[in-house]
């Protein structure tokens, strides 16, 4: 049941946000989205029906399961990327737990690897929240990727907004998407590609 669901995403978020406060160390924190912003995701993947979803940055796997159980109802898949062997086992308990392990294509290894292996405009939607200082040096495979259509969401685009404003102005001065700051969570960048370069924004 969607309550069964949602009581056990609460008490992931709680495990998330106990960890962080106990834990100075960012590689031993899990820097989850919030609750407000797995909703948000949720409801954007339905509105485009988004089937192919890529996602930068698993931790314990928390963003990812809000993606997983809506791709479930529209029989998509998440294919979701992470280093942190310590984080990748704490994800496949979770998707284990939470039953949506066929849902879930987890890869261990690094973001431009996964990215430049993937075909030209496969994917519906790509959540970023990884390692801020290297989404500059993926934009060029993720702009690749994505299909017309295809939306890029971003997370910490209002609580760390300084750190984000050159891949910002960088995917805003390409000309190829239309963007927007939705407020919600620690804030979404939310991009979508235009179909064409001769797309009237």
């Amino acid at each position: 049941m969607e309550s069964d669901f949602f009581s056990e995403m609460r008490k992931l978020e709680d495990f998330g946000e106990r960890n962080d406060s106990l834990n100075l160390e960012r590689s031993k924190r899990m820097l989850n989205i919030t609750f407000a912003t797995g909703e948000f995701l949720s409801s954007l993947i339905v509105a485009s029906q988004a089937k192919n979803i890529l996602e930068i940055g698993t931790s314990n796997g928390y963003s990812t399961l809000w993606i997983a159980n809506t791709c479930a109802k529209l029989g998509g898949i998440v294919t979701t990327v992470e280093k942190s062997e310590i984080k990748i086992e704490l994800a496949r308990e979770n998707f284990k737990k939470f039953n949506l392990e066929e849902y879930i294509t987890l890869i261990t290894g690094d973001a431009s690897t996964t990215l430049a292996s993937l075909p030209s405009a496969q994917v519906d939607l790509l959540f970023l929240d990884a390692e801020r200082s290297e989404y500059l040096n993926l934009w060029v495979e993720i702009d690749r990727v994505l299909k017309p259509y295809g939306t890029l969401v971003v997370d910490n685009a209002i609580s760390h907004r300084e750190e984000l404003s050159e891949f910002v102005l960088k995917v805003q001065s390409s000309g190829r998407y239309t963007c927007c700051l939705v407020p919600v969570g620690k804030g979404e960048f939310m991009a979508v590609k235009n179909p064409s370069p001769s797309f009237d924004r």
